[in-house]
């Protein structure tokens, strides 16, 4: 529903006005001739221009009364070169305290010559009376120049003014009023950030409250009894709403459905409670709540500001009460025009160059004082910074803020921090802090906390300035001092030794000296207040930009956009993994959550398992159809996210299985169903078997072998039926209903399997392009705020376009610009931005190579296969929007031109998959498919082996594999005879470091990793021994060891300054000569082990005591460490050995004499791995169960072998420790 809102439409009228040119001059009529009548297309003759000198010029008009503004127009000065080609628009009620009216990049768009007439119509009306117009550029042959005029409508207000102390309370004419509909408007603005604009609440537990609370706006709203206080519900928008600005209220609510819109930004949400009207008794409360403790406050401060055009549905509040009707009551002193305090701020807008300097008035007696008030959201900025008489070294009293909080410094030769407040003050509130130095104290205040004392050993005598928010740059001697950045924000209410600063004589420099400060004006913005943080992501903020935290989500990226989870299983198996738990994500970084599922993959079919909380069988007796009995099935994820893993998937079944004694499926006589299923949209089922859902049958119906050939079902003839569903638009079940068991005798058994799918049907979604001026024509992508674009291609072409959609201005293309280079470009309206990733190897070589391109409020970003990410951040303050109109082309352009030759699959767009072969179908020039063996989903090539296409077949390069063979299936195992061992060097791809110390510790390396997996697989009858340790050049290690009694240990060293994790998933000994495989695998703070023992995996998650990134990879070794003599180090087997893309087996066999393996001793190649029997391996464990325990240490268990370990990497002495401990 929606309510009746008045019309603009006919608001546009040229509005009278008078000049005021204001800059830092008092009135300037004579030197300035204007128009207030637009005739002919022009806005007359004359213009203003400023006086050169002016640092900060502007034009006010004052329109005589507040009026509804829509639409301003801009002009050149007549017969010149001056004009104004960009400005800033601000407004305000009184001349004082103005805001800014907001676009995306903070400017309006001006002149290009002296005479055109450029209109900007406002994409909302704003109700004032003054308008000033700030040039930001103009002529670059001229100098400012502008002729104005502006449209709109006059503006009727009836306004209520509420000193904090006072309420209108509107009295009903019974003792309650219930309403199932309400409809309250109001426009307010508030002096303060806490207070009541609304109260009402009746005997039953019905109540509403709007409120103000820290500069947002709540709306409490319960119909009825609540069952627990837990449940009561708020509704907040807004922030900052404490800036003397005029904001509009509006609450729709039709019974339990509500509407709260606050500036044109709605919420919709469904109210609690157990009714569906609003009862309340007597009265209700505007501005304040009369009598403190009634059930249902939420805040007893009363609103001070202003109010206007108040209604209650239909009721006009506030004339009522000017017209002291008798259904208003007013409590305290409630006036009706709305009285405007004269607060001047400043804005401090650069970190690093902002100060105002003020010189030091009179001194009062033995000593000084500082009052002001602030805002702001940055954690660090100096505040004041006063300068000291002293005989020998300078010294200064500062007051800044430090990691959020005030910190007051007495600064001598070194900064002593006399006190740190608790309060943090970087919340975006207006704060008052205060300092009063009195003969050898300092007495400190911050809001309404206890005062603070300080003694000092000396008095203080300041010198004749005083510095805030920062200091001048140019500043040569010691009269300032910043030992912070500068402050970012606005401040106001500025007292020194009791005396108010006149901030407007400072902007007209008649007062003190100032740089990067805007007056009478506070420019804070809330950069979290549209949240712009993806998938439940927490936002903060600083002054000029804001940051995302996306711990515990499952997405990545600078606005959590990315999902760090592959969409399905499919993906897995192609990645090398084998069966285990994993989280998919099937709608990528669409708006659903992953999903946690168990994928089998067996050979070249792979099934994604969901399963539910019913998986046992289910006995039913006595219910009928009157009284069916219903059973439900819960599963681990949401009807939504079903769906989508459906939708992906190629195929899906669930089995079901139905033991009947006496219970018919179906009336014999009839045919009406006696039992069914219900889909997941809701929807009733009534056959049992197969993927025809209009036939109410069994399977045996439809494979005709029933047991009596009379009945379509089984359990008709009091038989067994057993069924696999397979439509994929109806699965998963969501119920069971069964409604024959009355009978004497009669039962029923069901048991409903998990949801099985295998494929996944746009990985290999594919098309080739044949003719250069062909394409595939899609809609227009909606992708205002944030985009993703990924797919494969594979060419012989040099170059192509990939991917294009235009705009009036804005436009994105994705191209293979060169053989070797991917550029993505794309424009906002900041000017086109262009993103290249060159290759050291060309791309246009018949493979697949796949491409993924983001663009978001904070970034863009392009990848290319595994090559290094390219990043470029956005303008803090340019435009957010990418508005898009035209088609967008897959495999060309519009003009058929520079068209892509080749394959392009697996296309995706926010999460989104596009059917590229359907379209394909009826697009000349284009193809369904793509040629070669490696374009299908066969899974030729395993464990991370890839398919490469041949003149005539395909082969597996098993390089990134621990496999060899043609398939990459085969084990690779070595013997290790005493003393013997295996280094790999990591090697940064695709460059020659030269000096590779220097270079690690300069540049962040591409193997920065805090997701690593590992696996081996090893036979040995000794013990101790190192089994495998990985370092870096930043004395990080992982290390796997056999401790003395044979027991697996995991060792992880992240941080040189701390102790290591310990981690022991098998305390029985494994130096047993068994073959035993262990599979790790981190993924930020979490790790997932999983050990063979005995035939059985053991499953273990644990959780590290800091999260951190592998830098600067160093080694990976097998075996000892250190050639120490008598060392035993390892002897026995490994096999299939790999970290990340890492074979280091592999590595030493095929690449003997190679700078980047190093081999000691004696080795052999065996098959040790192969005469075991692997296949029941998994490679992921639940992530949902937790066998072991988190950050399992095993004090007792680890400490004989910590001297193995501990302290090794850190003085890269491994195995010489460990070797002496162990003999």
């Amino acid at each position: 529903f929606k309510s009746e809102v008045p019309s603009l439409k006919f608001c546009s009228d040229l509005l009278p006005w008078c000049p005021q040119c204001l800059s830092n001059e008092p009135l300037c009529l004579s030197q300035t001739n204007f128009s207030i009548q637009g005739l002919m297309g022009s806005l007359g003759g004359g213009g203003w221009s400023p006086e050169s000198t002016d640092r900060s010029p502007w034009l006010q008009v004052d329109l005589q009364d507040r009026m509804e503004v829509t639409a301003v127009a801009t002009q050149g000065r007549h017969g010149s070169t001056d004009w104004v080609s960009a400005y800033m628009l601000l407004y305000s009620d009184t001349g004082r305290v103005w805001k800014q009216y907001m676009l995306e990049d903070n400017r309006i768009v001006g002149n290009v010559n002296p005479d055109s007439v450029v209109h900007h119509k406002l994409s909302q009306s704003i109700r004032t009376r003054f308008l000033r117009f700030v040039p930001l550029e103009w002529s670059p042959s001229g100098r400012v120049g502008l002729r104005v005029a502006v449209y709109g409508c006059a503006y009727r207000s009836y306004v209520a003014d509420f000193d904090g102390r006072s309420s209108l309370l509107y009295r009903f004419n019974q003792k309650s009023m219930s309403t199932v509909k309400d409809v309250i408007s109001l426009r307010f603005k508030s002096r303060q950030a806490e207070g009541v604009l609304l109260h009402g609440e009746g005997q039953r537990g019905d109540y509403i409250t709007l409120e103000l609370h820290r500069g947002r706006l709540a709306l409490h709203l319960n119909l009825g009894e609540l069952q627990s206080s837990s449940a009561r519900m708020v509704v907040t928008l807004g922030s900052l709403l404490d800036d003397l600005h005029w904001h509009s209220v509006l609450i729709e609510r039709f019974n339990k459905q509500v509407n709260f819109t606050l500036d044109r930004h709605t919420q919709h949400f469904r109210t609690k409670g157990d009714g569906d009207s609003l009862e309340v008794d007597y009265e209700l409360s505007f501005g304040g709540i009369p009598l403190p403790g009634k059930p249902g406050t939420f805040i007893r401060r009363n609103f001070h500001g202003c109010m206007e055009n108040l209604y209650y549905n239909g009721v006009n509040v506030i004339d009522l009460a000017k017209r002291r009707k008798p259904q208003i009551y007013s409590v305290g002193n409630v006036t009706f025009s709305c009285s405007e305090p004269q607060l001047v701020a400043a804005t401090f807008q650069s970190s690093s160059s902002s100060f105002l300097s003020l010189p030091a008035p009179a001194q009062i007696l033995e000593g000084f004082s500082v009052r002001l008030q602030f805002r702001t959201w940055n954690p660090d900025g100096l505040l004041l910074s006063s300068p000291l008489i002293s005989g020998q070294e300078p010294r200064y009293l500062i007051l800044q803020i430090s990691s959020g909080r005030l910190h007051l410094t007495h600064q001598t030769s070194a900064i002593w921090p006399f006190r740190l407040t608790g309060q943090r003050v970087n919340d975006g509130l207006w704060h008052s802090v205060s300092l009063n130095a009195r003969g050898l104290q300092i007495i400190m205040t911050l809001d309404s906390e206890p005062a603070s004392t300080i003694q000092l050993k000396s008095y203080l005598e300041p010198k004749d300035k005083h510095y805030f928010g920062g200091c001048p740059i140019s500043q040569n001697d010691s009269s300032c001092l910043n030992p912070t950045m500068a402050f970012q924000g606005c401040i106001r209410l500025i007292l020194v030794n009791n005396q108010p600063v006149d901030l407007l004589s400072v902007q007209q420099g008649h007062l003190g000296n100032y740089n990067q400060l805007q007056f009478d004006l506070c420019g804070i913005r809330d950069r979290c207040l549209h949240n712009f943080c993806e998938h439940g992501s927490r936002c903060s903020q600083t002054w000029s930009s804001f940051s995302c935290d996306c711990t515990g989500t499952g997405y990545s990226g600078a606005t959590c956009h990315n999902s760090v989870y592959e969409a399905s299983c499919e993906h897995y198996r192609l990645a090398g993994s084998t069966s285990g738990y994993f989280s998919v994500d099937p709608d990528g970084s669409g708006p659903l959550d992953p999903i946690q599922v168990y994928c089998n993959i067996t050979g070249s079919k792979v099934w994604t398992v969901v399963r539910h909380n019913s998986s046992n069988a289910v006995r039913v007796r006595g219910s009928t159809l009157q009284k069916p009995h219903v059973g439900w099935f819960n599963y681990s994820a949401s009807s939504e996210q079903l769906k989508a893993l459906v939708s992906l998937s190629e195929h899906c079944e669930q089995r079901i299985a139905y033991h009947c004694r006496r219970s018919r499926l179906f009336n014999p006589w009839d045919g009406t169903p006696l039992s069914w299923w219900v889909d997941r949209r809701g929807e009733k089922r009534t056959y049992w078997g197969g993927f025809q859902p209009g036939v109410q049958q069994c399977s045996c119906g439809l494979e005709e072998n029933c047991a009596d050939m009379n009945y379509f079902c089984n359990c008709d003839a009091d038989r067994n039926d057993t069924g696999v569903l397979s439509y994929k638009e109806h699965l998963p079940v969501h119920e069971i209903v069964v409604g024959d068991t009355y009978r004497l005798g009669s039962e029923a058994m069901y048991v409903v399997g998990p949801l099985q799918c295998s494929g996944d049907k746009f990985l290999w979604n594919a098309v080739s392009f044949y003719q250069a001026a062909s394409y595939l024509q899609f809609p227009a992508l909606q992708v205002e705020l944030s985009l993703d674009v990924s797919f494969y291609f594979k060419t012989a072409s040099p170059s192509g376009v990939f991917v294009e959609n235009m705009g009036i201005q804005d436009f994105i293309r994705i191209e293979l610009s060169s053989p070797s280079a991917v550029t993505f470009s794309f424009n906002v309206g900041d000017g086109p931005v262009v993103l290249t990733v060159k290759s050291p190897v060309p791309l246009n070589d018949r493979q697949w190579h796949w491409v993924r391109a983001e663009r978001n409020v904070k970034e863009a970003c392009l990848q290319v296969d595994q090559l290094p990410l390219r990043i470029i951040e956005t303008p803090p303050d340019g435009h957010l929007r990418l508005q898009l109109g035209s088609q967008l082309f897959v495999g060309g352009i519009a003009t058929r031109q520079r068209g892509f030759l080749g394959c392009i699959r697996a296309f995706n767009v926010k999460g989104v998959n596009f059917d590229l072969e359907e379209r394909a179908k009826v697009t000349p020039g284009v193809s369904s498919g793509c040629a070669g063996h490696c374009s299908s989903s066969a899974g030729l090539c395993h464990n991370r082996g890839k398919c490469i296409e041949k003149s005539s077949g395909y082969m597996c390069d098993c390089t990134n594999s621990a496999y060899g063979g043609p398939s990459c299936t085969e084990e690779v195992s070595m013997s290790f005879e005493r003393g013997a061992s295996v280094t790999y060097i990591f090697q940064e791809p695709f460059s020659v470091i030269q000096n590779r110390l220097a270079a690690v510790l300069s540049v962040p390396s591409q193997y920065s990793k805090t997701r690593d997996n590992m696996a081996l697989s090893f036979q040995t009858a000794q013990s101790p021994a190192m089994l495998l340790t990985v370092n870096t050049l930043r004395q990080q290690y992982v290390a796997i060891i056999l401790a003395r009694n044979g027991s697996l240990q995991i060792w992880y060293q992240l941080h040189k300054e701390k102790r290591p994790d310990v981690f022991i998933p098998i305390l029985s000994s494994l130096a047993d000569g068994r073959l035993h495989r262990v599979h790790i695998q981190r993924e930020g703070k979490d790790v997932f082990v999983q050990v063979l023992y005995f035939n059985t995996y053991m499953k273990h998650k644990y959780t590290l005591s800091y999260d951190a990134a592998f830098n600067s990879m160093k080694s990976l070794t097998l075996g000892k460490v250190t050639a120490h003599a008598g060392s035993k180090g390892f002897i026995g087997c490994f096999s299939s050995v790999q970290y990340n893309h890492v074979a280091p087996l592999k590595a030493a066999l095929l690449n003997r004499g190679s700078s980047l393996v190093s081999i000691r001793g004696h080795l052999l190649e065996s098959n040790c791995g192969a005469l075991a029997d692997l296949s029941t391996s998994v490679s992921r464990l639940d992530h949902g169960e937790e066998v072991g325990k988190d950050n399992e240490h095993h004090e007792d268990d680890s400490q004989p072998d910590s001297a193995v370990i501990g302290g090794l990497f850190y003085h890269l002495s491994l195995l010489h420790c460990f070797i002496r401990n162990s003999q």
